[in-house]
């Protein structure tokens, strides 16, 4: 049925890129499993936003939305592997959820987006920041050679973490309320 959406959808389908799956394990020595999404995981992805601050909701989505619909949560988990990959950061005490972190590529695979979401009472913990390195080393692998976050103005910790990886911000172009960050890979 995937397979189906996904071409029905102009999408090709492409096996995730399992080989990324790793614990990783923040500076404050929190351990946790990162791994590919599948269309299987709607359901706990769907339980995840649940427990995200409608304000990070905001952020994550750029809208205000107040809960992430079954068209916006298959969106995340059934991509275009090829240019597409969200990553899912499990609690290894409860298999829960605890964050996601988006990298969309261009067609020319030399520019990708990244979105990260933390579960609220996930937060301080250095998730973020874990998950940043991953998928720049991740997007390295790829070929990717720039990485670009658009944040609200307001979203003030996240235009801090990237700031001190070494994004640069700039104003988002057409867009007041936003900014956008860029981070260049080395190779």
């Amino acid at each position: 049925m995937v397979d189906l959406v996904m071409e029905h959808a102009g999408v090709t389908p492409t096996a995730p890129s399992v080989s990324w799956s790793a614990d990783l394990t923040t500076r404050d020595g929190y351990v946790f499993h990162v791994r590919p999404a599948s269309p299987a995981d709607e359901p706990a992805l769907g339980a995840f936003f649940d427990h995200v601050d409608k304000e990070d909701l905001r952020f994550r989505f750029l809208s205000a939305i107040n809960t992430v619909g079954h068209d916006q949560l298959r969106a995340l988990v059934t991509v275009d592997h090829e240019h597409t990959e969200n990553f899912l950061a499990f609690d290894p005490a409860t298999d829960r959820i605890v964050a996601t972190a988006m990298l969309a590529a261009d067609e020319s695979r030399i520019h990708a987006e990244v979105a990260i979401a933390i579960r609220t009472d996930f937060k301080r913990r250095g998730i973020s920041w874990t998950l940043l390195d991953h998928i720049a080393a991740f997007a390295r692998a790829k070929g990717i050679t720039t990485l670009e976050s658009i944040e609200s103005r307001d979203n003030h910790q996240a235009i801090d973490l990237e700031r001190e990886r070494g994004w640069i911000a700039s104003a988002c172009p057409g867009d007041p309320a936003s900014m956008m960050l860029r981070l260049t890979l080395s190779a």
